[in-house]
């Protein structure tokens, strides 16, 4: 009989993470897994929790990650999980079949963006975008994504960045559009992967094991999107299977591998981390990846391009 490893686990509430799979099922407990979860507003709220030592393993979009390794945080990142989460969305007046990003941002020129909190994947895009074509607009950070929802619903902001489950919880609530699709914002980026404590590198069993439920849940995700969906919707209480399928059709792209595109993505952000100031010194590819543990789980080639939803 294996002994049961305990471990605790940060994730956020975006409902396409295999952690809401892994919580709906028993393949942690029976790989010899007991999972304590633990969920928080954003990444940023993530790192702060692995820097007080509070979890061991967390769900993150690679760029907050990024910013608390260069804050000294013991990171390292382990397995990727989904790329292209990040979406622009605004209510009806706006134009969306625009093929530019930047004439699309010039649409909201002297306006609001609303964003999840500083330093999230999704407020480090659109400050790059703004601050490359030198766009006058504002960003507007908020602690929880559903106050970025509320935000757009009472007219506090013109547009909002953030998961593709934002973009359906708002085209049901105030009929709020894409305006900027996953894969035009920035291409392959990270929007969430598998990141641990350095301490837990001292249980390489546990790392494999949780990495292998995780594969699992991905490409479950990714084949059999209509009962993951329903797990999901069971599991939360809150939202049906149809806004699940939904989140899971916005952006498809679902694997556990740290292919070459990821991590060409995510190198991508550190010279941007740095020109925004969230970082202050270059962060080396050796630094934020850890590659031995995902190349005995997904041997085969990336599954992010081979999606079947």
């Amino acid at each position: 009989m294996f002994e049961t490893k305990k471990i605790n686990i940060g994730h956020l509430s975006t409902l396409y993470h295999t952690s809401f799979i892994l919580m709906g099922t028993d393949w942690l407990k029976k790989s010899g897994i007991q999972a304590n979860w633990k969920l928080f507003a954003s990444g940023p709220d993530i790192v702060k929790a692995f820097e007080k030592k509070e979890i061991d393993i967390g769900y993150i979009g690679l760029p907050p990650a990024i910013i608390g390794m260069d804050r000294g945080v013991p990171l390292v990142s382990v397995a990727g999980g989904h790329v292209e989460g990040t979406v622009l969305i605004a209510r009806k007046n706006y134009r969306t079949e625009l093929n530019d990003i930047n004439i699309a941002m010039k649409q909201f020129e002297g306006k609001f963006i609303g964003s999840p909190p500083k330093g999230s994947i999704h407020d480090v895009i659109v400050n790059n975008i703004i601050n490359e074509n030198d766009l006058d607009i504002k960003v507007k950070n908020y602690p929880w994504t559903d106050f970025v929802l509320e935000a757009l619903v009472d007219g506090d902001i013109d547009a909002a960045v953030g998961t593709p489950s934002l973009a359906v919880a708002a085209a049901n609530a105030c009929g709020a559009k894409i305006i900027i699709p996953p894969h035009m914002l920035w291409p392959d980026n990270p929007s969430y992967g598998i990141v641990i404590h350095k301490d837990l590198m001292h249980h390489p069993d546990v790392i494999l094991k949780f990495l292998e439920q995780h594969e699992k849940a991905s490409n479950f995700i990714r084949a059999h999107p209509i009962e993951a969906s329903g797990l999901v919707s069971r599991l939360t209480g809150i939202v049906g299977q149809e806004f699940v399928l939904d989140a899971y059709r916005i952006s498809p792209k679902y694997c556990a591998a740290l292919s070459k595109e990821f991590v060409a993505s995510t190198m991508a952000f550190v010279p941007v981390l740095y020109r925004l100031k969230y970082i202050s010194k270059i962060i080396s590819e050796k630094e934020i990846f850890e590659y031995c543990f995902i190349e005995k789980i997904h041997k085969e080639q990336p599954h992010y391009n081979m999606a079947s939803l």
